[in-house]
């Protein structure tokens, strides 16, 4: 079992490079297989989600090679095989391949993919998506078979701006005869991002950002070179930290506008920050924070992914602060650790009241997700004395060198094997 031990109270100050987007890769791997080429795709992430990714591409006897930040992704001599449970259950995202494998054979079978315990996460708009476009869907248990003896094009409309489902069902309808359209689709960026590779490789996407995407069948996608974005939950997640701790800490390949609702709930608390074209800096500056209320949303709104570190935040505010969570039902699962090290917070109809400031002093807490690791990590980092982090599993899924970037700052962080 591996474990993160924090020597608390130390000062950050340097600069920290932020990786490719999680959130971009996990989907971006699934749709190189679309090519009837070969695909290359840079600023990969090594995270464990990305390993994982790579394990199914194998079992489909698609070749892949890493070099570096990039990912070489031939599917040439693919296999189009049932993705077992021991392989779909690694992480969520691997339902990707589900989109992908109908848009190219017409045919997908795997199991119910894994992931975060945030909540109830069906899959009912992917496979309403699915059908749309001419598909037919059969369940045993975990179990699915996808598949249609040609799909076509259909207006779509999304109960939920989902993000999966938005990509899930362009990877299925870039090959689609005539044309999708996508009503109430997601805007995140990484929407933007995987669109954006696809039209590389020849697919024909528009609107990819917006509420409304348009996707006009091709017959063939070519090879391509294609960039990750930088992560924007991970540069957030070290600004939260740079706050609470840092001193001129500088984040580094950042793309602003993608955050544009966290940084403004920095500066509403009294966060002083230097805004480049590429970087944030935390400036040096006495921590007297505001309070502040938090509502998370779809973005451009304030993303639920940031809403844990966000808490601890929160518990050095001078006064009563609310986050209300509207994505996830299970997201306030950090909130017991929190007041495990010395937290007051209560929640309350998915609504955290947190007061402070209160000292945070070192325990021993639980990443009982990703968000909820990175939340663990932000608090350990102020609170005194040693904290210790367990199923930090969750924490490597998404975030790339976590340890040795955190040290390179100042933090005495460690990787343990126990």
């Amino acid at each position: 079992m591996k474990i993160i031990e924090i020597e608390g109270a130390k000062e950050l100050t340097g600069t920290i490079r932020v990786s490719g987007a999680k959130n971009a890769t996990v989907a971006l791997i699934p749709a190189a297989i679309l090519t009837d080429e070969e695909a290359t795709i840079c600023n990969v992430p090594e995270i464990t989600d990305t390993e994982a990714l790579v394990d199914i591409l194998k079992l489909l006897n698609v070749k892949v090679s890493r070099a570096s930040e990039s990912i070489v992704i031939n599917p040439q001599e693919m296999i189009n095989t049932e993705i077992t449970e021991p392989y779909s259950k690694k992480l969520r995202a691997s339902y990707y391949f589900m989109g992908a494998l109908l848009g190219k054979y017409k045919k997908a079978v795997m199991y119910f993919p894994g992931g975060c315990s945030i909540g109830a996460r069906p899959i009912d708009l992917h496979l309403k998506g699915f059908e749309a476009l001419g598909a037919t869907i059969t369940s045993d248990k975990n179990k699915y078979i996808v598949e249609a003896e040609e799909l076509h094009g259909a207006n779509i409309y999304l109960d939920i701006a989902s993000v999966g489902a938005t990509i899930n069902i362009m990877l299925a309808a870039v090959k689609a005869k005539g044309t999708t359209i996508i009503d109430n689709a997601a805007k995140e960026p990484e929407i933007v991002n995987v669109a954006t590779f696809l039209n590389n490789m020849g697919a024909k996407i528009t609107g990819a950002g917006t509420s409304s995407i348009k996707i006009e069948g091709v017959d063939k996608l070519h090879k391509c070179f294609h960039e990750v974005i930088p992560d924007r939950i991970e540069a957030g997640t070290y600004l939260i930290i740079g706050a609470l701790c840092g001193k001129n800490l500088k984040i580094d390949n950042v793309i602003t506008e993608h955050i544009d609702s966290l940084l403004s709930k920095l500066e509403e608390v009294g966060v002083k920050l230097e805004i480049g074209r590429d970087y944030i800096t935390v400036l040096d500056h006495e921590r007297k924070y505001k309070t502040t209320n938090i509502k998370t949303a779809t973005y451009p709104g304030f993303p639920t992914d940031l809403q844990q570190p966000f808490t601890v935040l929160l518990t050095q505010a001078n006064g009563k602060s609310k986050i209300t969570e509207t994505i996830w039902e299970n997201r306030f699962m950090h909130v017991p650790y929190l007041k495990l090290l010395g937290a007051d917070i209560e929640v309350k109809n998915q609504t955290a009241t947190i007061i402070g400031p209160t000292e945070l002093k070192g325990a021993e807490v639980v990443a009982t997700d990703l968000r909820a690791g990175a939340a663990m990590v932000a608090a350990g980092l102020i609170a005194s004395g040693k904290t210790t982090i367990t199923n930090v599993e969750h924490i490597l899924r998404g975030y790339e060198q976590i340890i040795e970037k955190l040290s390179d700052v100042g933090a005495k962080i460690t990787l343990k094997e126990i």
